[in-house]
């Protein structure tokens, strides 16, 4: 095993313990760790993405599932949703993408540097949804849910996920939180659920005949993430998920600005 991949499988770690602790931010992680470090084609790395996390995440759900915090009513309205609109993002919208986007005599933007810039988009908005500290709102019994509300903005994390080959946790528990007036707990486990859901349809919807799928790279660094999830669950009992979540905020904001100067302006 080459020196590169053995970094990228211990990174891939960290990538599961992410997920463990604070429900989200695995593919945050894991597509510049599949670029950068393990040297995969962009377009490619992001399905290898959802294929990891959405690995990890149901083994982090059913952690969460044995000790009653998943709310499987709203796994169904948001993941419904969600699970249609990655698939069709990763089966349609994504292969329909031409080669060459945009050339003139000074730039070009190809199909590779467009999804890696606007993941670093994504990325950024993140970080600032991750540093923000989350002032859970109280949860009111027998409460009526914004079905509506659910189903419109599932259907649009969808769409972002599918696109950038992200699980859309960051997305997700803002969501249920706020919308679904779900108690920080419950979110994490329910998310872990969606996410674990999108991804690996999403991932279904990515396979072609005429791609070559490196199995020995994507299950490899499914199980370094697979473990972190383990050690991320244990922590998460010990520390608080809150303050390593701002922490992890920042950093996925330098990460979103590193990207974009490597894409764009090649520094």
């Amino acid at each position: 095993m080459e020196l590169n991949q053995i970094i990228g499988n211990l990174l891939a770690v960290f990538v599961g313990i992410s997920l463990g602790l604070i429900g989200s931010g695995g593919s945050i992680l894991s597509v510049p760790i599949l670029v950068y470090v393990m040297k995969v084609e962009p377009i490619l790395a992001t399905a290898y993405s959802l294929f990891v996390v959405g690995v990890a995440a149901l083994f982090g759900g059913v952690q969460k599932a044995q000790q009653q915090l998943v709310d499987y009513k709203k796994v169904a309205l948001f993941g419904i949703p969600t699970i249609a609109a990655v698939f069709f993002t990763r089966k349609i919208i994504v292969p329909s993408i031409p080669d060459c986007i945009y050339s003139n005599s000074s730039l070009v933007i190809t199909k590779p540097v467009f999804i890696m810039v606007v993941f670093a988009v994504v990325m950024i908005v993140a970080s600032f949804r991750m540093i923000q500290p989350i002032k859970e709102q109280p949860t009111v019994t027998n409460t009526k849910l914004n079905v509506f509300g659910i189903l419109l903005q599932g259907t649009a994390i969808g769409f972002v996920a599918g696109f950038v080959g992200a699980g859309g946790g960051f997305l997700i528990i803002p969501a249920l939180l706020f919308l679904a007036k779900t108690p920080m707990k419950m979110a994490v486990g329910t998310s872990l659920f969606i996410v674990s859901a999108q991804s690996l349809i999403g991932f279904l919807g990515d396979i072609r005949q005429d791609q070559i799928i490196n199995w020995r790279l994507v299950l490899t660094f499914t199980f370094c993430a697979v473990v972190g999830i383990f050690i991320g669950s244990y922590l998460s009992k010990k520390v608080s998920g809150e303050k390593l979540k701002s922490g992890f905020g920042w950093f996925v904001l330098m990460m979103g600005i590193y990207i974009i100067l490597k894409e764009v302006l090649k520094l």
